[in-house]
């Protein structure tokens, strides 16, 4: 069966779609946007595959090895996508040829008409141009182009297919026409307007009308001509284009405008030629047109028989159906390739040497279009005119590669030819390309009115713009083409503006050329663009008749100081120290790049200069200035002279004025050509050459300048000095050595500068300083006065760091195109609130960690911050057009190569594997890969990650399964032994293998070139590449960060080989399917090995408990002193979790979120929650959960409603809730926090009570019933693994539960967390494992210390010592180990033993520094601080502060700052002078955060930092202040409990109670009631009642009563004589009139020798045992 045949059957058959079907696919093609249906292959490797640029891979269907056998079934199934990748380079070269081309015999290199008969095809897609118009109005750029190409190429590849079915040559692909040819004899041409009539009528009916989403259809109109044809070739041995020439290639043209849409015209000639009985047609006499309308073929086989007559005249006919074209099947021939490759543009032919796959090829990009269209006479001779066209082409490719462009190719049209250079494309990217393209414009434009002979007429137009540079068509054939709607406008601006250069306004704007270059045009209606915007007319560049204007580019902002600059003005001053003393010229010539702040800080200097009387000459030049011989003189004595502004009639008399008494009259005339004057030629002026008058010119300036600046001292500001020409730069130099002037220039090192201005530079009097980056705080400070806010979020940050390096310009320009995009919220930074919505919990997020940038600004006035919109991911945010500029400008001065990989790099993220980088790039070796590195490395493209750390022995990342790090090694281990180097021999690279952008603006850059469907193909693959590293490090073996997580989303009869992934197939993704094979996470069985050991039976365990604290501690000194393989592996191996997290989950997170599936993007995204929160990194965890947030989409307000966007498991959705209610704890909102957690428990399956009856009853039940009916563990372990996993999350809850409750001091408070506590326990007791029991116990002991329960306190942490004895076989367990070492140094402090105390804060603190646990680190070192202050080791004090600054200042704790400001107000109130903070700053946090959240939710330490306070002003005898802060103790000393930190606030506020009723003026009260005797000793007893468990303050606490009691009896008594209970620091309170001082004030010394703090105290002892207990 023919070919043909095969079509018709597979059309009847349904195999291969018809119009129903087809119309049916692009509907939901189109429905589903443009980055789903650019993925649709993926699904299954259907018919959709086939298109060429925009599909990354290409995977078959099951089922296509059926239909192999011909080409049709191949064209039906898209198998033969995957053939580019294996095609040799000849193969790919035809693909983009014709076979014109390709078969063409050789001839001589001058230009040869070859005439041969054939009929033509023109189709012209209508409506594409109004299609682009439509995308062109939405203004999104790039996502629109990709949008355009998408529907464009998916559209013209079925008709290129169809097309090279029946046999036909596809000429050229141009734009939105397809022009194809069938060459063959005179007598065979019936036979072939037949069959190609039968192509054009299925095309028409098949793909004749396309329903785009945006509303525009596309609809085909066809012409059809026959006869002869003339093709010659023109150009020269580098580059040659075809061209098809003649009447009848004229006539398809004219048949194609004749035809309208969905119809087939056939020219006069063409009708004449066909067998006419065969048609149904309506004649167009008016035209000589023929309008077919069908074709009289009764029975469909008979066309079968005339298909397999016609085959005969196609004899490059294939008829096999691997390939449709026989070009693409050749045999290596180097002589056709080298033929071949001279058609091709030279960028495309780099990257197809180098091995890049076709879609490797596409990107979006910014670039120029130039349109020559050259109109010649018709007298002209079809030879003649090929001469001419060849004569134009070559000088039009000279000159606009020149100027960094290339000539694309070239149209005919039946009056003349067309030109199409393109500027910008790949490899190509110039600084100044609209400039080029001007000038190169005009230089054509001049070339061709004067050298072209036969030139009728000249139009050339101009515009800039995004568009897709990339291949269009099918995999057989296919063009590299640009697509956008600047093509059409350039093309519409050829008919609107003829005979003139013109430009659109973007060129016009981003050329930076004079304005006087131009012209305005006048608007004109374009065909198909509704707004084509302001057009003009360029001039060539001409002198004009003016001066420089005296102008800076940047005026100085007097609300924006100049940031981190102190060293580049401190050079300016001495220059001009220099000047004033010296009497001698001096010149200070800032160095930097682009954007680094050299016109600022011109600016500031010009400001700086003229406060002090001095006088400055601003000039700012431009590129074009440097042409200009003596130009920047010129202006600079133009603004001396004062004439540059004065009107031009006036400027003569002006000048006169200023050079009388200086200059002699008779030498006025020299300044006429200069100054543009008309002064009377003088006779003594007469008889000079010009040589003479240049140097009496400069003469005279230098007289000139001599007297100005004997008067006022005289500065020239020249910005941008690079441009300025080598006349100006001499005199500068004679001017400096003879004139005490000053000079401040700014240069930017890319540019060459001239020899005259190296000479300037080796002067003694220049001094070369260089400009460097801004410090990251200072380039967020810069951040936040750009947007008018006190504080960015960190995500913020992290984007405007990674993007700007420290560019000042790019992080204005950044900042300024977040405010035009509208993805940033505003809030009052004064209105902090509890709030019980999470929705809503941003601003008090970014107010959480905002201390490390201080607001700005008076205090009346409003202060803001900002926050990051939910539903924005500033990951995808593009960026501005200004800066991709000159990204892609740096990305193109690379090879191709090193573009490719930077490339793919950007798609990983800022950091990325070298692993995962090789495994993107498509038939690289790791030698390869590593040599590019290598030089990308030398040139600072990449850096080293973390390359100044200490490095990790191993590798960081550990993955997931056995098997695959066996293979790893295994393939290392071959990869070593077949290379003689070993890649870190070869290049020394660090172990980590992991590297970062070290350029600013070139990862995202890079990223946005990429198509959107090449996007979703390599994110797809860096996914299914992390998926297996997604765990914690190998030190804390593996698992993941929410324990048993995988094991517990797997449903039990799926659990073995499968994923959660696979179970949710319904969830609307295009992805879905393929991720379901390709992104499933590890199965549970193969997966981590978790510590679930089967534990050991009750008896043998107990026999193994410890009994007492010292076979604890003994046992914890033994492991920390010896050294073995265990003690390396659970101790002394650092953690990596933090790397895990910022390498693998954080980026798994973007990369799903980018293929669009929401499921797994939710699921790294709790993962990364969890981690975040392990690292005490509570605002990224809000982070991320806020991103899990958007996912879920808006919450119901009735339950019954509620329904996820993302269908999520149940235990997700309660460890979801979880998480928030933890980082709602850390923010301070407790309300939000207690409802997450009830309502994460609920899901879990456990509720908790509301009321008082409930809880008696949950009590009764968990203590009896519970516990008698603990239920036995399943035998299947995935079970008994997911039961583990909704245990560990009870605990979880319930721990946050009454931690929540326990802040509250009221009674029903206590019963929820009694009930909590207790829950908690039994629900540990079910884990049966050693760490997270005594990690309850654990709690269980701080609860009960804080609610005063010595008996259960004590014996709790007795329970935990005893249960401790498994912790040392997981990391786990030593976390535990760790809280419970914390805890017994809580208990002693509390008990008074404050050596031992101290002792096991050291150990503790040595554990936690191991595990990189900060948050339980910094809960030692308070309970360490708090037992050396009161044992009065101060200066050990300040070392465990200044640790404790360290850790706080890196995680953005507000609690944790103000614990650390309350021990410095400790050390400045008793510490002997010691100094760790000064008082005002401790004042000004307090001011700042006491409303917060956080603070307002932790009474126990605000008690303390208020007593504090009130203490200090006290002893300043400040008594308003003392009164304010005095109040707000009163008023949160009732809810403080019997906690280490409320005992110290509340001993802090009887001391404070004693001062006022002994001291403070009996009138000083205005706002509160003053304290009487009576009230003092009911808090006295309230204390004693309350903190029994804090026996260290009892004694004091005692004497305070006893001095009130004895006060109150009127006896005057001192208590210096009163011993401190335990040797303690407490202060000794003078109850006479020695203890206050009069009239203290409050900014003096700190007063700490004012008063005997302590009497008979031992000193402390010496450094050898504060080392001792610091080591």
């Amino acid at each position: 069966m023919s070919p043909r045949l095969l079509l018709k059957h597979l059309h009847s058959s349904g195999l291969l779609p018809g119009r129903q079907e087809l119309e049916r696919r692009r509907e939901k093609q189109v429905g589903r946007g443009p980055e789903e249906a650019c993925t649709y292959w993926l699904v299954g490797g259907t018919r959709q595959g086939c298109r060429c640029g925009l599909a990354a891979t290409w995977t078959p269907s099951p089922g296509s090895g059926k239909l192999a056998g011909n080409r049709a079934a191949a064209m039906a199934t898209g198998e033969r996508a995957a053939v580019p990748s294996l095609w040799p380079v000849e193969a790919r070269l035809a693909a983009l040829l014709p076979d014109l081309l390709v078969f063409r015999k050789p001839r001589g290199p001058e230009p040869e008409l070859a005439t041969a008969q054939g009929v033509l095809l023109g189709v012209h897609v209508t409506g594409f141009t109004a299609l682009m118009d439509r995308f062109s109005l939405t203004c999104k750029s790039e996502h629109d182009m990709d949008k355009l190409a998408h529907i464009f190429s998916y559209y013209i590849s079925d008709i290129v297919e169809h097309v090279l079915c029946f046999g036909g040559d596809i000429l050229n692909i141009t734009g939105n026409v397809l022009l194809a040819l069938w060459t063959v004899k005179h007598n065979q041409l019936s036979d072939i307007i037949t069959l190609v009539a039968k192509c054009s009528l299925e095309i028409q009916e098949k793909f004749g009308i396309y329903h785009t989403k945006e509303g525009q259809d596309l609809q085909l109109k066809i012409g059809l001509s026959a006869g002869q044809i003339s093709q010659v070739i023109v150009g020269d041995e580098q580059r040659q284009y075809l061209l098809v020439v003649g009447q009848d290639v004229d006539d398809v043209q004219l048949a194609q405008r004749l035809a309208q849409a969905n119809e087939i015209v056939l020219s006069w000639n063409c009708w004449k030629l066909c067998e006419q009985y065969m048609f149904e047609v309506e004649i167009m006499r008016e035209d000589e047109a023929v309008k077919l309308r069908d074709m009289r073929i009764i029975d469909p086989f008979d066309f079968d028989e005339h298909f397999d007559k016609c085959l005969d005249y196609l004899p490059h006919y294939q008829t096999s159906a691997d390939t449709l074209r026989t070009a693409l099947d050749l045999d290596p021939d180097s002589a056709l390739e080298q033929t071949l490759r001279k058609h091709i543009m030279k960028n495309l032919l780099k990257k197809i040497d180098e091995g890049q796959p076709t879609e490797y090829v596409s990107e979006f990009r910014t670039v120029t279009m130039v349109l020559v269209s050259i109109e010649f006479h018709k007298s002209a001779w079809v030879l003649h005119l090929c001469h001419l066209i060849q004569e134009a082409a070559l000088y039009i490719s000279t000159v606009i590669e020149k100027g960094g462009g290339q000539l694309s190719r070239i149209f005919m049209f039946e009056k003349g030819c067309m030109f199409l250079c393109v500027f910008g494309l790949p490899g190509d990217k110039k600084p100044d390309e609209c400039a080029h393209a001007l000038e190169s414009s005009f230089s054509i434009f001049s070339f061709c009115w004067e050298k072209l002979a036969e030139t009728k007429l000249v139009s050339i137009s101009i515009t800039n713009g995004p568009v897709f540079c990339g291949v269009i068509g099918a995999v057989a054939r296919h063009e590299y083409t640009v697509i956008g709607p600047k093509v059409s406008l350039v093309a519409r601006m050829i008919t609107a503006y003829p005979g003139l250069v013109s430009c659109d306004e973007v060129t016009y704007l981003r050329s930076m050329l004079p304005a006087y270059n131009f012209k305005k045009l006048p608007e004109k209606m374009m065909k198909n663009i509704s707004n084509p915007g302001k057009m003009y007319e360029y001039l060539g560049h001409r002198r004009c008749i003016m001066f420089g204007k005296r102008h800076l580019a940047r005026e100085r902002n007097k609300n924006h100081p100049l940031l981190d600059r102190e060293k580049e003005l401190e050079a300016f001053r001495m220059a001009q120290q220099g000047c004033l003393h010296q009497k001698e010229g001096h010149a200070v010539l800032y160095e930097g790049g682009k954007g680094y702040g050299k016109s600022q800080l011109l600016a500031e200097i010009n400001f700086l200069a003229q406060k002090e009387g001095h006088r400055v000459l601003p000039l700012k030049l431009k590129e074009t200035d440097f042409k200009q011989c003596f130009y920047a003189i010129q202006t600079l004595m133009a603004i001396f002279f004062e004439i540059d502004t004065c009107p031009a009639y006036y400027r003569q008399e002006c000048l006169h004025k200023q050079l009388c008494g200086m200059v002699e009259e008779p030498l006025h005339c020299l300044f006429n050509d200069l100054f543009f004057v008309k002064f009377p030629l003088s006779f003594k002026v007469s008889h000079m050459d010009d040589l003479t008058r240049q140097k009496k010119v400069k003469a005279c300036f230098f007289q000139v300048l001599q007297e100005a600046v004997r008067e006022t001292p005289l500065i020239f500001l020249i910005d941008e000095a690079q441009y300025m020409d080598a006349a100006s730069w001499e005199f500068l130099e004679t001017l400096l050595s003879s004139v005490p002037i000053i000079m401040v220039m700014t240069l930017t090192p890319t540019i060459t500068l001239c020899d005259c201005a190296q000479h300037f530079l080796q002067s003694s009097q220049a001094v070369l300083v260089p400009i460097l980056k801004l410090a990251a705080t200072s380039l967020l400070r810069m951040a936040c006065w750009e947007l008018g806010v006190v504080s960015i979020p960190q995500e913020l940050q992290i984007y405007l760091l990674y993007r700007c390096f420290g560019n000042p310009l790019y992080c204005e320009v950044l900042c300024q195109d977040l405010l035009s995009k509208d993805i940033l919220v505003f809030h009052d930074l004064q209105k902090e609130e509890e709030n019980n919505k999470w929705e809503t919990l941003s601003a008090n997020a970014v107010k959480s960690t905002m201390y490390n940038i201080p607001p700005a600004g008076s205090e009346d006035q409003e202060l803001y911050i900002c926050t990051v919109k939910d539903d924005v991911n500033l990951d995808t945010v593009l960026l501005p057009p200004l800066l991709k500029e000159i990204a892609v400008n740096q990305l193109d001065q690379l090879s191709p190569e090193e573009q490719l990989l930077v490339k793919c790099a950007a798609v990983i993220g800022h950091c990325f594997q070298i692993d995962l980088l090789q495994h993107l790039l498509p038939g690289w070796d790791k030698n390869k890969l590593l040599q590019v590195l290598k030089v990308l490395v030398d040139i600072h493209v990449f850096l080293w990650f973390n390359k100044s750390q200490e490095l990790p022995a191993e590798s960081i990342l550990v993955p997931s399964s056995i098997k695959i790090i066996e293979q790893t090694k295994e393939k290392k281990k071959k990869s070593d032994a077949d290379s003689p180097l070993s890649p870190q021999e070869e290049l020394s690279l660090p172990q980590t293998e992991v590297l970062e952008f070290g350029v600013p603006l070139l990862r995202e850059a890079a990223w946005e070139l990429w198509p959107r469907a090449q996007q979703i193909a390599l994110h797809l693959e860096c996914a299914c590449f992390l998926r297996d590293l997604a765990c914690r490090c190998g030190s804390c073996h593996g698992g993941d960060f929410v324990p048993f997580h995988r094991f517990a989303i797997c449903s039990t009869k799926s659990c073995s080989g499968t994923s959660r992934f696979c179970s949710y197939k319904d969830t609307g993704s295009v992805l879905t399917q393929v991720i379901t094979d390709r992104l499933q996470l590890p199965s549970p069985q193969d997966s981590f090995q978790f510590q679930t050991k089967e534990c050991r039976s009750q008896e043998a365990f107990t026999s193994e408990h410890y009994r007492t604290e010292e076979e604890f501690l003994d046992r914890v000194n033994r492991k920390l002193a010896q050294t073995s393989p265990e003690k390396d592996m659970l101790t002394t191996k650092p953690c990596h979790c933090e790397e895990i997290l910022k390498l693998v989950l954080s980026p798994l997170t973007r990369h799903c979120l980018v293929i669009g599936e929401a499921t797994c993007a939710f699921y790294y995204l709790l993962e990364a929650a969890a981690a975040s929160l392990d690292l005490s990194d509570n605002y990224m965890a809000f982070f991320y959960l806020r991103k899990a947030s958007s996912l879920l989409g808006q919450p119901s307000a009735f339950s019954f409603l509620k329904k996820h966007k993302v269908k999520i498991c149940q235990f997700e959705e309660a460890t979801f809730c979880c998480l928030r209610s933890e980082v709602c704890f850390n923010m301070g909102q407790i309300t939000l926090a207690k409802k997450l957690a009830r309502q994460g428990l609920q899901l879990l399956k456990r509720s908790f009570p509301w009321t008082w009856f409930g809880v008696l009853l949950q009590t009764f039940l968990e203590k009896y019933w519970r516990s008698c009916c603990l239920s036995r563990s399943p035998d299947n372990p995935s079970e008994n693994k997911k039961k583990l996993a909704v245990l560990q999350q009870r605990v979880r809850c319930l721990s946050m539960l009454w931690q929540l409750y326990n802040l509250e001091t009221t009674t029903s408070s206590r019963r929820f967390a009694g009930l909590a506590t207790l829950m908690q326990k039994n629900s540990a007791e079910e884990l049966a494992s050693g760490a997270p029991v005594v990690s309850t116990y654990v709690a269980l002991s701080q609860f009960s210390q804080n609610m005063g329960d010595r008996d259960r306190w004590l014996h709790c942490e007795q329970v935990a010592i005893q249960k401790s004895s498994l912790c040392w076989f997981s990391r786990e367990g030593l976390l535990a180990t760790a809280q419970l070492m914390q805890a017994l140094a809580y208990t002693k402090l509390c008990l008074g033993h404050l050596d031992f105390s101290i002792k096991l804060g050291f150990q503790a603190r040595e554990i936690c520094r191991h595990l990189k646990k900060p948050a339980l680190e910094t809960l030692v070192l308070s309970v360490l601080f708090r037992s050396a202050f009161l044992k009065k080791k101060f200066d050990l004090c300040v070392h465990v502060l200044e640790s404790q600054w360290v850790l706080i200042s890196q995680g953005h704790d507000v609690l944790g700052l103000a614990c650390f400001y309350s021990a410095c107000l400790d050390l400045l109130l008793y510490g002997k002078g010691l100094l760790c903070r000064p008082f005002s700053e401790c004042l000004c946090f307090v001011q700042r955060y006491e409303h917060s959240c956080i603070l307002n939710s932790q009474s126990n330490v605000m008690l303390g930092v208020h007593s504090s306070l009130a203490m200090w002003f006290a002893q300043n005898s400040q008594w308003n202040l003392f009164e304010q802060h005095f109040s707000k103790a009163h008023q949160l000393v009732k809810r403080t409990n019997a906690s280490l930190f409320g005992s110290h606030g509340f001993v802090r506020f009887l001391e404070c109670h004693v001062l006022m009723l002994q001291k403070m003026p009996e009138d000083v009260f205005m706002h509160t009631l003053p304290e009487t005797r009576s009230q003092a000793l009911k808090y006295f007893k309230e204390f004693f009642s309350r903190c029994v468990t804090c026996p260290v303050y009892h004694q004091w606490v005692s004497e305070l009563k006893a001095s009130v009691m004895r006060s109150g009896k009127g006896e005057s008594m001192s208590l210096t004589d009163i011993i401190r209970p335990f040797d303690t620091c407490l202060t000794r309170i003078w109850i006479e009139g020695e203890f206050l001082e009069e009239n203290n004030s409050f900014g003096g010394n700190l007063g700490i020798q004012r008063f005997d703090r302590v009497a008979d105290v031992r000193e402390n002892k010496d450094e050898e045992e504060i080392q001792e207990c610091i080591c």
